[in-house]
Formats: C-alpha cells, sequence, structure tokens
C-alpha cells in the first residue's frame, strides 16, 4: 500500500521518523518527499494500523498533518526500508517555518568538548532555519541555500546515520564545511576572520554601533546606552526599538511577563513580545520614549547564544537595519552601504527575507503587530475552492493565496509607498505563488484595497490586466472585519472597526466604524463623526492641525492659539473649508493625545495614541462626558462636543491628565458599545469584535469587553491574524473567495 501525508511534513524530521517507526516494525518499503507532501510505500499491508499508530505516537515536535491518503497501490522488491530520493509531485503544502535552535543544539554550542562548540549555523532536524533558506519543494539540500556548502565526511556520516539526530537532516553543516562569518570595518574591509563573533561582542559592550546579519535579515545591534546615538543616525528620534535579553532572568530585571507571555518568549517561535515596563527601569528610558512597553525577545540562533556567550550586556538593542520605510536589508552588499561601525556578515544566502514577529498578549490571545519569523508560511482553513490572491492595504502590508481549501499568507512585507517594498511584495508573493506550484494563470480573481493611490491596488491591477483576472475591490473596514470572522471561525458579527484611516465606499476616509458583516455583505450601522484633515495627510502627522480644525468649527478660537501662531492659523483657516473629513477612531485619540501634551508630533506611526495609551492605563473615571448621536443613514458618534467639554478642564498633573483621557475615551467606546448591542438586538446576532489597529491598545479593549459583558454578549478578539493591516489580504481573501463561490 501507499500511503501519502499532507501538511508539514518536509523540514522537520519526517522521513527520519518513518524510517525509524517502519524498520522498528520490521517492514519494508520507502519513504520519500514528493512535492510538498511525503510519500511512504510499504509492502506489509496488514501493518498498516500499527505502523500508523506508532507513527502518531512519535510525530516530530515541528510536524503538523492536514490529510493522510491510504490506497491499495502495489509496493514490492524492497529488501528492507529506504528513505529514496525526492521527487516532483503535488504542492499542496508550503516549508516549515523558521524556529528556534532546540534545546540539544543549544547544549552542543555550549560545550566546549562538541564539535560544534560556538558554531553558529548549528541546528538539526528539529530546528533551525528553514523558510528562509529555502528556494522550492521538495525540501532537500538542493532546493536551500545550503547548497552552496558541501558536506564534509563527519557531517555526512550523521546525516547518513538511523541513529544520529541529524539523520537526513538537510541543512547539516559544522564550522568545517558550513558557512562562516566575518567581520568588516566601516568601509567592508575585513578586520578578524578567525574569531569574527569575539571581536564583534567585545566592540559592541564598549560602545559600537554595528550590524549582524542572521537567518532572515540584519540587525542593527548596540548597548542601551547607545540608543541616543542610533536614534539620530538613522533619522528615528522617538521609535521605539525591541531587545533581546540573554535569558529569562535578565528581562525580569526590566519586565513584568505572565505565564502565557513566558510561554511565548521562550517558544520555538521566538517572537518579540511587548512586555509592560517596571516601576523604574531607568536603563531603557530611552529605548520606547513615552511608552508603557517594550518589545523584548530572546536568542533563537546560535548567533545569538555564542554572541551573549561573549557579551557582557544582559540584554542589545536588536531592530531591524533597513533604510526608513525600506524592507529589511538581506546582501552583505546593501548592508554595508548602511551607518555603522562594524559588520558581522556570512556567507550564506538569505532565500526569503523574514522580520521578526511583534506580539501583544491580552489574556490569553496574542495581537500579532507582525506575524513573520516563526509563524510564516503556516495556513488558514477556508470553505471557499477557488484560487484567490490578494494584496493587502498599503502599510504593514502581506499577500494571501488561497488553494485548495487553504489559505496561505505570505511574511511582513511592509510600507509599499515606497518602491522597493512593492518589489519584496512581487518577489515575496512569486515565491509564495512557486512553494505552492501555483503560476499567475491558475487565479479566479485578485482582491485589493478601494483606496485608488495604494501601490498594492495598482500591483493588483497590473497582474489583473496582464492575465485577465478579475479584479475585486474590497472596503478596507470590511476586510478588518472578515479577517476577525476568519481568525475566530465564525460566520457573522457586529465589529468596531476602529484605526487610522480607510478609504470608505462613499469616497471618504473612514475609521470609527461599527459594522454589521458577514463574508458576503456589510452594513455600516454606526460610525464617529467626520472631523476634518487640514492638509490631508500632514494632519496626521501633525495633530496640531486636527485640533485646530476641531476648535475652530467649535467656535473656540482661543484654543487654537494654544497649539498654532497666529500665521499658520491663518493658512489652516483657509484649508480647512477644503479639507477631506475622517471618522477615524485613530485621529481622535491623536487630537486627544495632542490636546494634552502627551505627544504633538507623529515620528512614526501611531505614536501620538500609542503614547497616550500609557494614560489610559493609569486613569480612572472621574470626569463625566456627555455623548451625543445623530441618526442619518447610521448611528454618528458626535465627537466635537466631547472636545467642547474637555476644553472646559484645567489639568494640571499627570494624574489629572490620565483620568481625563480615561474619561473621555470611556464615553466614546460605550457609546459604539451601545450601537453595536443595537444591532446585535434587531439582527439577532450574540458577538461583538474588536479590530483594526487601535485593537492593539488594551485599555481600549477592556473597556469594550467589559462593556460589551455587561450586555450579555460575548466578546471577539484576534489571536492569529493581525488586529491590523497585516490581516488585510486575508480579510479579502475571504470575503473574494465567498462571492466568488461556484453555485
Amino acid at each position: 500500500m501507499k500511503i501519502v501525508i499532507k501538511g508539514t511534513v518536509q523540514g522537520v524530521g519526517f522521513r527520519p521518523t518513518v524510517y525509524r517507526v517502519a524498520t522498528a516494525l520490521g517492514l519494508k518499503g520507502y519513504v520519500l518527499n514528493k512535492g510538498s507532501n511525503v510519500e511512504i510505500g510499504i509492502q506489509e499491508q496488514g501493518k498498516k494500523d500499527e505502523f500508523l499508530n506508532r507513527l502518531m505516537k512519535n510525530l516530530p515536535p515541528l510536524a503538523a498533518l492536514n490529510e493522510i491518503e491510504v490506497n491499495d497501490d502495489p509496493v514490492s522488491g524492497y529488501q528492507d526500508f529506504e528513505i529514496l530520493m525526492s521527487s516532483e509531485g503535488e504542492k499542496t503544502s508550503v516549508t516549515p517555518v523558521d524556529t528556534a535552535i532546540c534545546d540539544a543544539c543549544v547544549k552542543e554550542v555550549l560545550d566546549v568538548d562538541n564539535r560544534r562548540y560556538l558554531y553558529p549555523f548549528i541546528n538539526c532536524t528539529s530546528c533551525g532555519a528553514r523558510f528562509s533558506v529555502i528556494l522550492n519543494v521538495p525540501y532537500d539540500r538542493a532546493n536551500t541555500s545550503m547548497r552552496d556548502f558541501t558536506m564534509c565526511e563527519h557531517c555526512r556520516a550523521e546525516y547518513k546515520n538511523p541513529q544520529d539526530r541529524r539523520f537526513h537532516a538537510q541543512t547539516i553543516s559544522c564550522p568545517q564545511c558550513g558557512p562562516k562569518y566575518t567581520l568588516h570595518g566601516r568601509n567592508g574591509e575585513v578586520l578578524d576572520e578567525r574569531n569574527p563573533i569575539e571581536a564583534f561582542a567585545k566592540l559592541v559592550d564598549e560602545g559600537a554601533l554595528a550590524i549582524a546579519k542572521g537567518w532572515g535579515g540584519m540587525h542593527l545591534i548596540c548597548t542601551f546606552d547607545q540608543a541616543s546615538r542610533l536614534r539620530k543616525l538613522y533619522g528615528r528620534p522617538a521609535k521605539p526599538f525591541a531587545v533581546m535579553f540573554r535569558d529569562l532572568n535578565a528581562i525580569e530585571n526590566y519586565l513584568e511577563f505572565d505565564a502565557h507571555e513566558e510561554n511565548l518568549l521562550t517558544s520555538a517561535h521566538r517572537p518579540i513580545v511587548l512586555l509592560d515596563k517596571r516601576s523604574s527601569p531607568d536603563d531603557l528610558s530611552a529605548i520606547a520614549p513615552g511608552l508603557g512597553t517594550i518589545g523584548a525577545y530572546l536568542p533563537y540562533s546560535g548567533l545569538h547564544y555564542v554572541l551573549f556567550h561573549y557579551l557582557s550586556s544582559e540584554g542589545i538593542i536588536m531592530t531591524s537595519a533597513n533604510i526608513s520605510g525600506e524592507p529589511m536589508a538581506i546582501r552583505n552588499e546593501d548592508a554595508f552601504r548602511l551607518s555603522a561601525d562594524y559588520f558581522l556578515v556570512h556567507n550564506r544566502r538569505i532565500v526569503n527575507r523574514v522580520d521578526d514577529s511583534v506580539i501583544r498578549c491580552y489574556g490569553d490571545k496574542n495581537f500579532f503587530l507582525r506575524r513573520s519569523r516563526g509563524f510564516v508560511p503556516t495556513s488558514f482553513k477556508v470553505r471557499y475552492p477557488q484560487r484567490i490572491l490578494s494584496l493587502g492595504a498599503g502599510e504593514n502590508v502581506t499577500s494571501s493565496i488561497s488553494k485548495g481549501g487553504n489559505l496561505y499568507t505570505s511574511q511582513y512585507i511592509g510600507n509599499t509607498y515606497h518602491y522597493p517594498t512593492v518589489e519584496y511584495l512581487a518577489s515575496g508573493t512569486e515565491q509564495l505563488l512557486r512553494l505552492l506550484g501555483l503560476s499567475m494563470a491558475d487565479f479566479d480573481a485578485i482582491g485589493v484595497d478601494l483606496h485608488p493611490r495604494y501601490p498594492t491596488r495598482r500591483y493588483g491591477k497590473q497582474l489583473s490586466e496582464e492575465w485577465s483576472i478579475e479584479l475585486v475591490e474590497v472596503q478596507h473596514h470590511w476586510a478588518h472585519a472578515a479577517s476577525l470572522l476568519l481568525d475566530r471561525a465564525v460566520d457573522e458579527i457586529v465589529a468596531l472597526t476602529l484605526d487610522g484611516t480607510g478609504y470608505g465606499v462613499d469616497g471618504t476616509a473612514w475609521g470609527g466604524e461599527i459594522l454589521h458583516a458577514n463574508y458576503k455583505a456589510f452594513d455600516r450601522v454606526g460610525s464617529l463623526e467626520e472631523i476634518p484633515l487640514v492638509g490631508g495627510e500632514m494632519a496626521i502627522k501633525d495633530p496640531r492641525r486636527l485640533l485646530f480644525a476641531i476648535f475652530s468649527r467649535l467656535g473656540r478660537d482661543t484654543h487654537t492659539a494654544q497649539f498654532v501662531d497666529e500665521q499658520e492659523a491663518r493658512v489652516l483657516e483657509k484649508l480647512v473649508k477644503k479639507a477631506p473629513r475622517t471618522s477615524s477612531f485613530g485621529r481622535v485619540l491623536d487630537a486627544l493625545s495632542c490636546y494634552l501634551g502627551v505627544a504633538q508630533r507623529m515620528t512614526y506611526d501611531g505614536e501620538p495614541a500609542m503614547k497616550l495609551e500609557r494614560y489610559l492605563a493609569k486613569g480612572e473615571r472621574t470626569y463625566e462626558f456627555e455623548t451625543t448621536v445623530k441618526r442619518a443613514d447610521r448611528e454618528i458618534v458626535l465627537t466635537l462636543p466631547l472636545f467642547d467639554q474637555l476644553a472646559e478642564y484645567q489639568l494640571h498633573t499627570e494624574k489629572e491628565r490620565a483620568d481625563i483621557a480615561y474619561s473621555f475615551v470611556y464615553a466614546l467606546v460605550k457609546e459604539m458599545v451601545e450601537i453595536a448591542a443595537d444591532a446585535c438586538s434587531a439582527t439577532g446576532i450574540t458577538a461583538i469584535g474588536i479590530t483594526g489597529g487601535v485593537s492593539y491598545d488594551v485599555p481600549i479593549v477592556r473597556l469594550a469587553e467589559a462593556m460589551v459583558k455587561e450586555k450579555g454578549l460575548r466578546f471577539l478578539t484576534h489571536d492569529k491574524i493581525p488586529n491590523g493591516d497585516g490581516g488585510i489580504s486575508l480579510g479579502q481573501n475571504a470575503i473574494v473567495g465567498h462571492l466568488k463561490e461556484r453555485v
């Protein structure tokens, strides 16, 4: 008989496991990688159940089975059990994700008597770089960037030994035959080839700003006290940096974490986890200015363990090395164009760029700010068979592809307003197509955002025209709602879709929406009042403009003088009447943050609202705000009267600012939940969800959850799909797939 197993079964030590189980049972036959699946042939059909039962009990840690097909095709002529050469075949899944090196490899890399002592490319069948090195499936060395390195006789002996942990490990190597690191100076000159990591660590400890090449890209590295220099050099005046700590004890000295966060930090995925600062983390004050959290993570590659072996620092800033807005550098020559004192690079090609994943925890749920290394490429089950390509929004972009009832999403791509990122979107999508065995001619439709100026829409339109594929436009906030439906496996919801701005079906900028949504339609049952975006995008970068527009409309000219001088006011007054308008919840938070003196400029995406969160977390409802709802084609929560009431209060202390911020937002969320609950009552829906970029704001989510549960309704948040625009491509795909379902 033949058995075909589908799922994450390549690059995880699956064939060696099959081999061991089969030989232990005395079976004759074979196992091989075929396409993206594993095919097993067994001559003793009567032992099928025993074989499968034992195999299921001994699955490799990284394996995930989606389907097992058993047929009675004859298998004969085998004298024992063999691992055969891989062959082409159906591609129904993609390669496994990059995972942290396992405990056994960590033990070896720190064992002075082991031949891989301090070897940064250590791995085995259970761990290591996978997606970042693969060119195509089947997952064999010839289809990875390790094909550039010929195994030495010691590695080959391990590779061929069924009892060895590296039996058939495709990326096996050692100091004798594997990739190597080299230390370079500012101008690219070679400084050290013998002990480059030791020399690099010493320089970092001494205050150097350095770049290191990892599995999926380059990282900027320095000690905490060099944060200001890093900011100045890269034009990042306030953007938070991620920190890699030596171990959990080091994290605990600075940050707080619960059991769920600890499990994430130590998991094989090794994401960056946003953790609350302790009361006085003075050493980290320059790393995430004005924020209550810091992104922390633990070593996940051999390089990291070797680096901390030599470092005296308990933690280092380790953030993506890239030109602002562009993708992370992956080639050595590109790294040398960046500003740094030293460069630690290796000679293994990075096939697939893959940024570090970033997660904010909410109880036992994971809010993905960035879903990338350790989590892609994985799939979600969908109920439609159509092959749909979807391309996301404008920023935090991912692309998604549906095939055979599975929905696959790419790694984090980034901000497509920069042309190199559009190129990355194209190449990342093409790689996903290759791994799935698809071409553009196979697609039934392409899903894009409504926004006429999004580069992703232009790219989708180009593909649509080139391949004669139907282009389907999907409203931004509907896609957010659909991503939540997919994430929580429900078919209909009333969703608070709260974010910065997204293009509405009426041509205005939405962002504070209450949608009754399913996969085939949505109804805008409520929203916030529209406020002017004076100067369009400039009002996002300069929230003083929002306040000027708000107080001008309220007739409070004396208040506008607090934020703009007379000359600025004359210019803005001319712009305000023709300014585009937005119902954005994010812009209201920006305006509130600016008014309270928390953040009056946006130097990175979401900065004013993010800095306001620290105040919301500490605030209490000690002020009363009266809300007003206007009934038109939908229920409209008026925000101007709230600012009118805000202007009446005199605020002097941090505590007063925290309380007023909390009381203001409480009133706004309460009214939106009331409208959502009424919509549930009218439609028979029992769940209210929250999605969009604002739903990363934990104090706001907590408020909404308490209010929803008071109504006797279920409250749904994200868990596996990003809350923000990183989930848009999945929502688009699900909508287009359901709209195109064949009857």
